[in-house]
């Protein structure tokens, strides 16, 4: 039977002229090249080589199949080379910070399609506050971590965006007098408010400083965005939120677009001072291609 060894004799007998030298450089004995040989011409049913003069030279069918063997050798060390390449990033771990609202949105299909191509990697996610994301990337102790609107230079791994959107009670005078195109922030303010964190310091009370504004009347602070939802449906104040946040259902809430349009950015961010990992680079390379 063929193997690669007899393949790669018959390359270094194409190359050298001459059995002995090919044996040499193979580490096959002399007598074992040449049965080799025998044994691949018998297998093939074709004379890959004539011996003339002390000197082996390929025939005419010999001279394609010795460059397809080239090419089937050449291929082999490349996948080779694709795989000792690859080896680094075949195994580790990565640890992960994120606010919540990232973690159990954005991240789940990223992460699950991460495992497929990587099974050998772990991800640790860490679910802490946007400030804690920046403390720890900040210390090292992540390999990576979700910024929220990353100034350019550090957004290496963009996963998404969205708007922030002014949730009123549905009776609400300014729901009532107000069109779909919108509503202004500075008439948000004024009005008793529900303020929504997430657990995150951008948000509606910091839009409003951004805007050189602030909120006048906070009648509720609540972490969780659902609690929100609850309160102003009790007529308790008006709020702004992510989009992303929005309830499925909507009964008793009027949803209206911030004019102007307020955006938020998502995206992965490695320690300033630490070169990412080959798994965190696994890890980026593969949102790059989505």
């Amino acid at each position: 039977m063929m193997n690669l060894m007899h393949w790669r004799m018959v390359v270094a007998v194409a190359d050298t002229g001459n059995i002995t030298r090919a044996a040499e450089r193979v580490g096959m004995t002399q007598s074992g090249a040449s049965q080799a040989l025998a044994l691949i011409e018998e297998t093939l049913g074709v004379q890959l080589f004539s011996r003339e003069n002390r000197q082996t030279l390929p025939t005419a069918i010999g001279l394609p199949v010795i460059e397809q063997a080239r090419t089937m050798l050449g291929a082999l060390e490349t996948i080779r080379s694709t795989v000792d390449a690859a080896k680094d990033v075949q195994r580790g771990s990565i640890r992960l910070a994120s606010f919540p609202m990232v973690l159990a949105t954005f991240l789940p299909p990223l992460l699950r399609q991460f495992n497929r191509l990587y099974p050998g990697i772990q991800v640790v996610a860490l679910e802490v506050s946007d400030d804690e994301v920046e403390t720890l990337l900040e210390a090292g102790l992540v390999d990576v971590g979700v910024v929220l609107n990353p100034a350019p230079e550090r957004n290496v791994g963009r996963l998404g965006r969205d708007a922030w959107v002014a949730v009123l009670p549905g009776g609400h005078p300014l729901a009532r007098g107000t069109t779909d195109d919108g509503i202004n922030l500075a008439q948000l303010v004024t009005q008793p408010f529900v303020l929504a964190t997430g657990g995150c310091s951008t948000n509606a009370r910091s839009l409003a400083a951004d805007a050189g504004l602030q909120l006048l009347d906070v009648r509720a602070e609540v972490r969780e965005w659902s609690s929100a939802f609850t309160l102003v449906r009790e007529n308790i104040g008006v709020s702004v939120v992510p989009e992303m946040t929005l309830p499925t259902n909507r009964q008793g809430l009027r949803i209206l677009a911030l004019t102007p349009r307020i955006e938020r950015e998502f995206a992965l961010v490695v320690p300033a001072h630490k070169a990412p990992s080959a798994a965190v680079q696994a890890l980026l390379g593969m949102l790059a291609d989505q």
